[in-house]
């Protein structure tokens, strides 16, 4: 298996050493990093919404085209025999990443989205009907709202939504007692991507569980974070993306245990997703392809396997304690600013240091910070009801990857300070 698992990524970048890194030969791997914007050094704040790509992952897609390009599972010839091997071997990479039992659990989808998509049009429909309830938090991005609230009107269900308090933090004694007869599947974020907040997972799934009640865990902000290992948390769906874990867009996976995966039907039908088809009956293809209509994104899910490759020498671990340095330094510059107010102070966080600052608007304030070549996100961050929680209608957010330094925080820093002397 390790055979076919190193198809995926030749070789590991020089600057790495295992479990740890050191950020200015880590800045080198990634070839945007040192671009100027508006003649000015880039400070790229927006991991969150997407992150670099290491120059490891993209010489992975770009020899995948060059020498091994060819449609997989369905010919005998070399090429397409290596091809299978390099997009199956990211499937046991990812494996191996997450802990997941074995490479049939790695469902590869277009990114944590499709991933939810795909569990409520299938395994939702399948247990919940007129009168059930599903559970949410009120800290979800709206890729894991939307999905559940349409199945709820669709089936006749209800949703519940799990409240945070004023730090953006779960309140699990309230969450436990949102739990009935009729609860049929609970939906909650790992991370929040407009928070940081980190969420207890283990404890979580084990609370619901011991209601009988299947977890969904949306790990688009956990996974590029944070050590995760889907047996330990026992949670039953995991989703995450490529784009945010320095690979590809448009490529990601969905892990669900072997059990509920064989129970569910198909999501797409066509190529590949099938053992056999006559015009009278279908016979579906065993998993994971039985996920996998059609044509695959080879080439992304090589880009994937190579992002981990590169995560895995980094160490997530040492990634963890870095990131939060980051989030501390942050914190504690911004604050030093007259009118600004961070919004999420969650005594387990993240990655990500969301602000308001009085009387600027989040969008003013992105615009300006660009013009000085940082880059940050600024709106509701596809996370409405957070916003409604705390009574604001978006936010500017910074959010960080192990290639962020003090130095562009201090940069930030800077240039919101002046951007509230313009505007006063």
């Amino acid at each position: 298996m390790s055979a076919i698992v190193d198809t995926c990524c030749k070789g590991v970048p020089p600057a790495l050493a295992t479990c740890g890194f050191e950020v200015d030969k880590v800045r080198q791997d990634f070839p945007l990093l040192s671009r100027k914007v508006h003649g000015k050094p880039l400070a790229y704040l927006d991991n969150a919404a997407t992150t670099q790509k290491p120059q490891f992952v993209i010489d992975a897609i770009t020899r995948f085209y060059q020498e091994e390009c060819a449609n997989i599972h369905r010919a005998v010839h070399l090429l397409s025999e290596e091809a299978t091997q390099a997009y199956e071997g990211a499937r046991v990479r990812i494996q191996r990443f997450l802990n997941a039992r074995e490479s049939r659990e790695v469902i590869f989808v277009r990114g944590a989205t499709e991933g939810i998509n795909l569990v409520a049009a299938t395994f939702g429909k399948q247990r919940i009907g007129p009168g059930d309830e599903v559970i949410i938090t009120a800290m979800e991005h709206h890729s894991n709202i939307v999905p559940w609230q349409l199945l709820c009107q669709e089936r006749g269900a209800k949703l519940v939504v799990a409240p945070i308090n004023d730090k953006g933090e779960l309140l699990l004694d309230q969450l436990e007692k949102l739990f009935t007869e009729r609860t049929k599947m609970l939906n909650v974020v790992h991370v929040s991507n407009a928070l940081g907040t980190v969420n207890p997972i283990k404890k979580i799934v084990a609370m619901a569980h011991a209601h009988g009640v299947p977890v969904l865990v949306d790990g688009a902000q956990g996974a590029p974070h944070l050590k995760v290992d889907v047996q330990d948390m026992n949670c039953d769906f995991y989703v995450l993306s490529a784009h945010k874990m320095f690979g590809p867009m448009g490529i990601g996976v969905l892990y669900g245990k072997k059990e509920l995966l064989e129970e569910m039907p198909p999501y797409q039908s066509g190529g590949d997703m099938i053992l056999s088809v006559t015009f009278e009956r279908t016979t579906f293809n065993s998993l994971p392809y039985k996920f996998e209509a059609g044509t695959p994104d080879v080439a992304g899910a090589v880009g994937f396997g190579a992002a981990i490759a590169y995560l895995e020498k980094i160490c997530l671990t040492n990634v963890a304690q870095y990131e939060r340095e980051l989030v501390d330094y942050c914190s504690a510059r911004l604050l030093e600013i007259p009118g600004v107010r961070i919004v999420g102070t969650a005594e387990q966080k993240a990655a990500v240091v969301s602000f308001v600052v009085d009387n600027v608007h989040p969008h003013d304030i992105g615009t300006f910070l660009d013009q000085d070549g940082v880059a940050i996100r600024t709106g509701h961050h596809c996370a409405q009801p957070v916003m409604k929680r705390f009574g604001i209608p978006a936010t500017s957010r910074a959010s960080f990857a192990f290639y962020n330094t003090k130095e562009e925080i201090d940069r930030l820093a800077a240039s919101l300070r002046n951007v509230i002397e313009v505007f006063r």
